[in-house]
């Protein structure tokens, strides 16, 4: 199957009525801290609090009827297990999502609290167990980015970038397993190419630096990162073959700079946000790439999942 932009066409038409088309703002106290125009598309108030859920919806929403009555069931410890419990509510279809037992009781309860069954396991089963599942009752297995559905879902998030009235010069993704920066690029590139798309992971789990150094996909050397919702080590097959297509760059960043960003974003530009969602203000600070001063850049904030207790990071930081 070829992916281009009538995939995320299709699926913007799909997922319309679901959906929360999100805001995209000018943030101007950043400007002075990065140096250019600063902009947000604030995923972290899509639905379920991540852009997951327009990846999930668009997936189910695309099952022809006798496999949709059947239900879901997905491996997740966060976003994208949450997206999957709401879009089946949604829906009203079963769904069940087999999660690690080492997850907060806070994740696990959110997703009961949506309706759907949880299943803990080992965190090494949750794949096999959920794909158990799958062939055992009959329920489709949602992947969280290697997917052209979940792909095509991610990607109206670019279309809404690129329509907001603002001729861009960059858009930085946060980067994981690729579903977001897939979809994203390959509906701005495809659209106009002279948006320059950059990418941002974790310098702990650096899976598209790795694999764009050795020219083919690879799994990268995982630590532990503040960045909980970009921990993929290796990049989706699908997802890669658009980075590798349409991706200007990555930006591999550090611990520290990942929570400045995070600090920046909240203290000066008053947005509060997951974590991983500041990792490509946190590149910019760490001068991992150089953009030039009146240069338009929209930053994604892919979510808001954060507990009260991860703000302690941040005391001691200067930005």
């Amino acid at each position: 199957m070829e992916f281009n932009i009538d995939n995320i066409l299709q699926a913007q038409k799909r997922i319309e009525n679901y959906i929360v088309k999100t805001p995209l703002i000018r943030a101007a106290n950043l400007d002075k801290f990065l140096g250019f125009e600063v902009y947000l598309k604030l995923e972290n108030m899509q639905k379920t609090g991540s852009f997951k859920y327009r990846g999930a919806m668009n997936k189910i929403l695309y099952l022809p009827e006798e496999k949709l009555k059947k239900g879901v069931v997905c491996a997740s410890s966060g976003n994208h297990g949450k997206a999957i419990a709401y879009a089946a509510k949604e829906l009203g279809i079963p769904a069940i999502v087999v999660i690690p037992d080492t997850a907060p009781k806070i994740k696990v309860d959110n997703i009961l609290n949506l309706g759907a069954e949880v299943l803990q396991c080992d965190p090494k089963d949750r794949f096999k167990i959920a794909h158990e599942i799958s062939e055992e009752k009959g329920m489709t297995e949602i992947p969280p980015f290697d997917d052209y559905e979940v792909m095509a879902g991610q990607g109206t998030a670019g279309l809404e970038i690129l329509s907001c009235g603002v001729d861009f010069d960059y858009v930085i993704v946060p980067v994981s397993g690729g579903g977001l920066i897939g979809g994203i690029s390959t509906a701005i590139k495809e659209k106009n190419s002279s948006v320059k798309v950059i990418g941002a992971e974790p310098k702990n789990a650096a899976a598209y630096t790795v694999s764009l150094k050795a020219n083919k996909i690879s799994t990268a050397k995982f630590e532990k990162t503040v960045a909980d919702a970009l921990v993929s080590v290796t990049p989706g097959e699908k997802n890669y073959k658009q980075v590798v297509k349409y991706v200007d760059s990555f930006m591999d960043v550090s611990e520290e700079y990942i929570l400045k960003g995070m600090k920046l974003l909240l203290l000066e530009g008053k947005i509060l946000s997951e974590i991983s969602s500041a990792i490509g203000i946190g590149g910019i600070l760490e001068n991992k790439i150089k953009i030039e001063k009146n240069k338009k850049v929209c930053f994604v904030i892919s979510g808001g999942s954060i507990a009260l207790n991860q703000l302690d990071l941040l005391k001691d930081l200067n930005y």
